[in-house]
């Protein structure tokens, strides 16, 4: 685990600041502090941080605009910080660039270990100036690296067979949409004859135990659509 990693701070209110950076500083962290978007935004591009924590609701700049506008310049990692009911704008923020996100309250410890979580995802190639961004597939409670072939629900990696990975990542890439069994074993498998369906239905029920261990909310992302099939649901997560 890398150590002396350097994080940016960004939230309007202060005491939420200094909580973050005292339990960040205790695990070896260096924290800088911003108390609005514009300041942000400045600091972000006039140095290299190794993750910025981002408060979505800030005067002058938003979150949003913040990580859109860096965007066009710098991929280094954002933990946007988000208040319950603003899961619309999670979702833009993972639309904008965003890599993971923190509902407030929360606790500093949990803040700490997603730090660690997504230095480690990112540790096999280098997030800042100039760096391509890398090749996931983010969600809430889930993500797909596919440089690195790994898939990581809360922060966690969870271990899936290559049958396993190619059906969660073909289920992710259209979320919302249905897909029927015959489908399945097309595109998954390669099954241009009727086969087996219940061979679906078994790596399903695999996918999601294995999601299940470790994380519950990410294992709900698989749905059955009765009588018709499987998709990949991100809304109410």
């Amino acid at each position: 685990m890398e150590t002396n990693a350097r994080v940016l701070v960004v939230d309007d209110e202060e005491r939420i600041r200094r909580l973050i950076k005292m339990y960040l500083e205790k695990e070896d962290f260096m924290v800088e502090e911003a108390e609005n978007g514009s300041e942000a935004l400045q600091q972000a591009l006039e140095n290299d941080y190794d993750v910025i924590l981002l408060d979505i609701m800030m005067p002058e700049m938003d979150g949003i605009k913040v990580t859109e506008e860096l965007r066009k310049e710098k991929s280094t990692p954002i933990i946007m910080l988000t208040a319950k009911g603003e899961e619309a704008n999670r979702v833009q923020g993972f639309e904008v660039g965003t890599d993971d996100y923190i509902v407030k309250p929360f606790s500093p410890r949990e803040v700490v270990l997603r730090v660690k979580a997504l230095l480690r995802r990112v540790s096999s190639g280098d997030f800042r100036d100039g760096a391509p961004t890398k090749n996931l597939l983010v969600f809430p409670h889930l993500t797909i690296d596919h440089d690195a072939h790994r898939v990581t629900a809360d922060g966690k990696e969870v271990a899936l067979t290559p049958k396993e990975y190619e059906l969660l990542c073909f289920l992710a890439k259209s979320p919302d949409k249905v897909f029927n069994r015959e489908l399945l074993l097309k595109e998954v498998w390669e099954y241009e004859f009727f086969g087996d369906l219940r061979t679906v239905d078994t790596h399903v029920k695999r996918l999601r135990e294995k999601l299940n261990n470790v994380s519950a909310d990410a294992a709900k992302m698989i749905v059955t659509v009765w009588g018709v099939g499987y998709k990949f649901e991100v809304d109410d997560v």
